[in-house]
């Protein structure tokens, strides 16, 4: 006998090594039990839908931020491709899982090797999810958007020292940066990166080493 929605109800982000609260359960703060984001591609199924289209799918983008927000908010992430009665996959979710797939290929340091750091999103910035490494040395910031009219990025939460290094994962050449005058954190130098050096096409992860750790 499969279980009442009252049954479930009382299960549902209470219980289990992972919470699984709903679909597209995405607090976007950190959470002190691990939970499960579980989504589908499908923006309106789990199951294949032969007369979907293009726009029923979510982008890249949509999907890595996905990813990277509930990370950065100690989850996990379950994504959901829909086969079809022949158990294959619709072309736009395979292009979708190796985009994600060559993606991490460059970032997966940011993801797989790191847990929650004391801040989440920004402080000043919102388009910056934070993650660090499981020996705390190491903070990953991870930028949505990549600035078109600007040559700099301002992270608010990370205090820089002397010795801080910032790189983008994926490119060896360390980044210029300053400490913010105006408010606290640190403004990184972006006016010598070509949108084609870089080495992925979304969501960037800005590598810092050596900040202020208190």
């Amino acid at each position: 006998m499969s279980p009442t929605y009252e049954q479930s109800a009382e299960v549902l982000c209470k219980h289990g090594s992972f919470y699984t609260c709903s679909d597209h359960y995405n607090p976007g703060h950190l959470v002190p039990h691990k939970w499960e984001n579980c989504f589908t591609l499908d923006k309106d199924s789990w199951g294949y839908r032969r007369t979907a289209s293009l726009n029923d799918y979510i982008t890249i983008q949509e999907l890595l931020k996905e990813v990277v927000t509930t990370v950065s908010t100690g989850g996990n992430v379950l994504i959901n491709t829909g086969p079809t009665a022949y158990g294959k996959i619709a072309p736009i979710m395979e292009e979708r899982l190796r985009q994600m797939g060559s993606w991490l290929n460059v970032n997966g340091e940011a993801i797989y090797s790191s847990v929650p750091w004391k801040y989440q999103n920004d402080t000043l910035n919102k388009d910056v999810w934070y993650t660090t490494s499981k020996d705390g040395k190491l903070v990953y910031a991870s930028l949505l958007v990549w600035p078109t009219d600007s040559t700099t990025v301002l992270l608010g939460a990370p205090i820089p020292t002397c010795n801080t290094k910032v790189t983008i994962l994926g490119r060896e050449k360390a980044i210029n940066w300053r400490p913010s005058e105006q408010t606290s954190g640190i403004i990184l130098d972006i006016s010598d990166i070509k949108a084609y050096s870089l080495p992925n096409d979304w969501i960037w992860v800005f590598k810092l080493e050596n900040i202020d750790v208190k």
